[in-house]
């Protein structure tokens, strides 16, 4: 069991998490996969690529859309950051770990600007990032990307500017964490443990799973650190097999099976991802039970694989093919069913483990990892369980992060004898 070590604000009188120290690691250990892969410099345009390098949060607004705000990581110099419109000078004031003179305002066109327009910016784009480079002392040196449009491609290729991948480091860079984030983690999963027991709480016949999402996202948003909450998945009844990954207007029924998911639930960066299964209203009959015995050994059988020097292969050898368990055509028809991915400052860090290519593509698993193994099974338009795990890969043990029941769907106010004539 891993519990948070520290509550959620900073104190004088004890140290928590260390911010600085926190930073740091995450820069030099981005420099560190820049280098081994050969690259001069990285340029970052996705949201979670520019937080870990420069410390600097996305607001809503400028998620999902690369190019308002961006980094760079050149050489050994410091991060820079090309702030969104005239934000820089707030992030002068709020960033003091970002030298004033690495504050900079972004040239953006994606999601703004097409045609002549987009050719002008993405002009003052390329300029910004060769000068970048050149005050750096790595001109000409290879650039990493993580992000590539049509237009940037044009405008690197007329200045000569050899851009290779660049989110593969990034990746690598991100798939270890330090203590402090593991921390971070740690406080993430007893956020998730309160939120399921506010929703074993709220929960009951004659709600709708819309209003079970609008009571958890308010009670998430009272907690401090707290930046989003990205969706919080309620699902019942026939909703929840096949798991569509979503919520509705359904008023949840007695007997219904309802799962819940904090589908990145995001503190100080951080996020979640933590299925559980509750029965509401009256007992699990026998073969919901049996189901979910079934979701639960496929869970822990692949928790069990977890370990240092193991790969995602072991792991994902774990669980049934979609062929046999399903009658599905191909593992791709049953994508994220039973499935593992990395959690830090994105919801899909290393490793992402599924039977699709976990088998031929194999990963090491190592020390400091930070991910989620999540299981599902049901009936068909009837209902269906998901189960979750988050957890710590240490030097020589697992340890979970997420600490509600998991041994057996969770009853809500059950009446005895209460619905049993309901198949």
């Amino acid at each position: 069991m891993g519990v948070a070590n520290f509550g959620i604000a900073g104190m004088d009188w004890q140290q928590r998490v260390n911010w600085d120290r926190l930073r740091e690691y995450r820069i030099e250990r981005a420099r560190t996969m820049m280098k081994k892969h050969g690259l001069g410099a990285v340029l970052c345009m996705y949201d979670e690529n520019v937080r870990y390098i420069t410390g600097t949060l996305t607001p809503g607004w400028c998620r999902l859309k690369p190019g308002l705000r961006y980094a760079m990581l050149c050489g050994d110099g410091r991060p820079i950051i090309f702030e969104q419109g005239d934000i820089g000078f707030q992030i002068e004031r709020h960033s003091p770990w970002i030298p004033k003179e690495n504050v900079r305002h972004s040239f953006a066109w994606i999601k703004g600007a097409a045609g002549p327009a987009s050719t002008q910016q993405v002009g003052k784009f390329a300029k910004a990032v060769i000068q970048a480079m050149k005050d750096n002392g790595v001109a000409g040196q290879k650039l990493g990307v993580d992000f590539i449009d049509i237009n940037m491609i044009s405008v690197f290729k007329e200045n000569n500017i050899n851009w290779v991948d660049g989110m593969t480091p990034m990746m690598e860079a991100r798939a270890v964490k330090s203590p402090d984030e593991q921390e971070c983690f740690r406080i993430v999963g007893a956020i998730g443990d309160a939120t399921h027991w506010e929703c074993m709480k709220f929960l009951r016949p004659g709600v709708t799973e819309n209003q079970v999402t609008a009571h958890l996202m308010q009670y998430l948003y009272n907690i401090p650190g707290m930046e989003d909450v990205e969706d919080v998945i309620v699902s019942s009844g026939p909703n929840t097999w096949p798991n569509w990954r979503n919520f509705s207007d359904r008023i949840i029924q007695p007997g219904d099976i309802v799962f819940m998911d904090l589908a990145a639930l995001t503190w100080n960066g951080y996020k979640s991802c933590y299925y559980r299964t509750y029965c509401v209203g009256k007992e699990p009959t026998k073969e919901q039970k049996e189901t979910y015995d079934t979701a639960l050994k496929w869970l822990y059988d692949s928790i069990g694989a977890v370990k240092v020097g193991a790969t995602t292969r072991d792991i994902a050898m774990k669980w049934p093919s979609a062929q046999e368990t399903w009658g599905y055509e191909d593992e791709d028809q049953a994508a994220a069913n039973l499935w593992g991915h990395g959690l830090g400052l994105a919801q899909y860090d290393p490793p992402v483990i599924s039977r699709i290519w976990s088998l031929d593509h194999p990963i090491d698993i190592q020390e400091g990892m930070t991910f989620a193994l999540e299981t599902q099974h049901g009936k068909r338009f009837r209902y269906g369980v998901r189960i979750e795990e988050m957890l710590i890969v240490k030097k020589s043990e697992i340890e979970i992060v997420s600490n509600f029941p998991v041994k057996q769907i969770t009853v809500v106010d059950p009446l005895p004898g209460y619905g049993d004539h309901v198949k």
